[in-house]
């Protein structure tokens, strides 16, 4: 879909459909009453008869009102005071929901008005594009039926002059952010018998022959074992899919700066090993490749602004199958790192990858690293599906991350880092266990991952909750922390 943004009068403009807000109380504002003027007191005669009173999200669609150039106006009730985040969203969700069983090709959006909390023309017009972006997001692939072809093509943003820059800066960061969760979706959806290890490497391919300024390394089976990368290998070891570390340099920033880095978590399907999962809800562990797909959609996010920052991706990709080959629970193996792990369950794997990828991330003398994973089931426990947890060893890491979940609208929660957690880990028999028991799993969790993470600024992002949505006809991956990471390399750009 294609927005613009421009800074004209309601009234004047030929359109499809010309949505408008009504406060509750039936209270027009400015936009609104220059159509009410244009159109005869059309509106007026409308809320007088009392068919929308106003409330966040209600709708009312009119037709052919006299003295427009719009086919039709769409009302949409905006409630009284400033609206929350969410409330904005359910109200741009409840217009995008009508005008997409419409006939027209364009609608124009003079919302201009509406007053968010803590958001300027900005923040407005950055949540109400991602919002319409992403109610668009169709996953139909493997369909045999397809659905019919979206009518709506085109929505454009009616701005004051004063904010039109504002509002053009949040439309195209809105719009390179959607791209990039579009992206991220498009990867957790895919079957695992398609989306393997291997496959997500010829995607990176494909990214960096299209970008000039993106290299991309792919790190193999036996480039791991010479690496000395014994925990990333004991995962994949009971798979037919070979594993792969996919490396993605951007360079965007001088060559001298020092790089970002984004580690993530690609588990392609996740069966839990010989500490295998129950069967019900199994299929949804192809999503164990989440954070994977949140960097490739931040870093699409990323090169469709060409932000002036020098960004590393590094995906740790295998899939955990049980077979003869299989990694067993009491197993000891050797980290990257030199450390020895004793691996207790098999189904704690995600943290087994990723703490040779945060061994690897060292030679790059990254600022900050944040790795993203669907690691722990305690996290869901903890959080639910809001929001996100978040670890770390740098609190102005920490800060920064928070901020940009925030501004994101997409937000993380810190959990703590103690050192008496780190105590779980202990075992008898090598460096570290690779669980720490029942208690404060997502903390044990990230514990572990400290251990490998401790010669730079380093955070974990916890997205068990948050990267999909589970069970049901609405089930699919959300995009999520695209936002949150975009954001936080915003703010650094």
């Amino acid at each position: 879909m294609e927005f613009l943004v421009k800074s004209t009068r309601p009234e004047t403009l030929k359109t499809a459909t010309l949505v408008l807000a009504i406060g509750e109380g039936r209270k027009l504002g400015e936009a609104a009453k220059a159509v009410d003027a244009a159109s005869g007191g059309a509106l007026s005669a409308v809320l007088k008869r009392g068919d929308i009173a106003g409330k966040p999200g209600q709708t009312l669609l009119l037709h052919s009102l006299p003295g427009l150039k719009a086919e039709r106006v769409l009302l949409v009730g905006s409630g009284k005071g400033d609206l929350s985040d969410r409330q904005l969203r359910k109200l741009v969700a409840s217009l995008h929901g009508v005008l997409k069983g419409l006939g027209g090709s364009d609608a124009v959006l003079a919302l201009g008005e509406l007053k968010v909390k803590g958001r300027d023309a900005y923040g407005k017009a950055r949540l109400i594009v991602e919002t319409l972006a992403d109610g668009d997001y169709l996953f139909e692939q493997f369909k045999s039926q397809k659905a019919d072809a979206r009518a709506l093509k085109k929505i454009t943003l009616i701005a004051d002059k004063a904010e039109l820059a504002a509002v053009e800066r949040g439309a195209q960061h809105a719009r390179a952010i959607a791209s990039g969760m579009a992206l991220t979706k498009n990867l957790g959806n895919l079957p695992p018998n398609l989306c393997h290890p291997s496959y997500l490497a010829e995607e990176a391919k494909a990214l960096g022959k299209a970008h000039k300024n993106l290299k991309v390394d792919i790190l193999d089976e036996k480039k791991l074992k010479e690496l000395g990368a014994g925990a990333f290998l004991a995962v994949a070891q009971g798979s037919e899919q070979p594993p792969r570390m996919i490396v993605m340099h951007y360079q965007g920033g001088k060559k001298d700066d020092k790089p970002f880095a984004l580690v993530g978590k690609g588990i392609t399907f996740d069966t839990g090993g010989i500490s295998i999962k129950p069967a019900a809800g199994m299929d949804e562990m192809k999503y164990d490749m989440c954070g994977a797909a949140s960097v490739f959609g931040t870093l699409k996010a990323v090169l469709e602004l060409q932000l002036p920052i020098n960004l590393v991706c590094l995906l740790a990709c295998a899939e955990n199958m049980p077979s003869g080959r299989a990694t067993r629970p009491g197993d000891i193996v050797t980290s990257m790192s030199g450390q020895t792990v004793e691996i207790l369950n098999t189904d704690a794997e995600g943290r087994l990858v990723l703490c040779d990828t945060l061994t690897y991330a060292e030679r790059f003398k990254p600022q900050a690293v944040i790795d993203i994973a669907t690691l722990t089931g305690a996290c869901i426990v903890a959080l639910g599906s809001n929001v996100s947890g978040l670890m770390g060893n740098n609190e102005a890491l920490i800060k920064q991350i928070l901020k940009a979940g925030e501004q994101a609208d997409d937000r993380a929660w810190q959990l703590p880092l103690y050192d008496e957690y780190q105590e779980q880990l202990d075992s008898p028999f090598a460096d570290i266990a690779n669980i720490g028991g029942p208690k404060a799993g997502t903390i044990t969790a990230g514990c572990f991952l400290s251990r490998f993470a401790k010669n730079y600024h380093w955070a974990h992002l916890d997205i068990a909750g948050t990267a999909w949505i589970s069970g049901g006809k609405d089930k699919g991956a959300t995009g999520r922390p695209v936002p949150l990471l975009t954001q936080y390399l915003l703010d650094r750009a």
